[in-house]
């Protein structure tokens, strides 16, 4: 049985650097971030489609890696996320997304106590911009009621939160 941990949230706030960390201490595999690739490949002048495209590639992508068969499978975000850009860049919800149901079995949600970092895939750098995206984003797993949970802190203390989050919802 493969244990899927999935990290969500604001932009810019260490999601893709802790994904291989967390999976390197779990012995897992990650599944990384399809829509920033999807965006250094299109632009982020992003339509339905788009997130259409976004969506089936994140799907697509987890199917490859959960095929090898590994013990964890660690989320660079998944479709919630395609959600919740939905919802900011669009206004309204996917029909396709809002019918998927293939979640994890715990999402990490790290804090906005990283500095933002501009890397030319991202949208939401103001303050309330950020923090509107991060409502948004707790917003869908709240809506489906899911398991989650903070991480906070710096490098190795950020890890060490993740993994004890891990631990606490009984899958360490």
């Amino acid at each position: 049985m493969t244990h899927h941990i999935c990290l969500h949230g604001a932009e810019s706030t260490g999601k893709s650097a802790l994904a291989p960390r967390i999976a390197a201490r779990l012995g897992g595999l990650v599944v990384p971030e399809y829509g920033r690739a999807y965006c250094e490949a299109h632009g982020t002048d992003l339509d339905a489609d788009d997130l259409r495209a976004i969506f089936r590639g994140h799907i697509a992508a987890t199917q490859v890696t959960m095929a090898r068969g590994p013990a964890w499978l660690i989320s660079d975000t998944d479709p919630l996320m395609t959600q919740a850009w939905a919802v900011m860049l669009l206004g309204e919800r996917l029909p396709e997304i809002e019918a998927w149901g293939d979640v994890a079995d715990l999402y990490l949600v790290p804090a906005m106590d990283l500095p933002w970092e501009e890397d030319g895939t991202r949208l939401f750098g103001s303050d309330s911009a950020r923090r509107q995206f991060m409502d948004v984003a707790i917003g869908e797993l709240e809506r489906r009621k899911l398991r989650w949970a903070w991480v906070e802190g710096e490098g190795d203390a950020r890890l060490a939160n993740a993994l004890a989050a891990i631990e606490a919802a009984g899958l360490g």
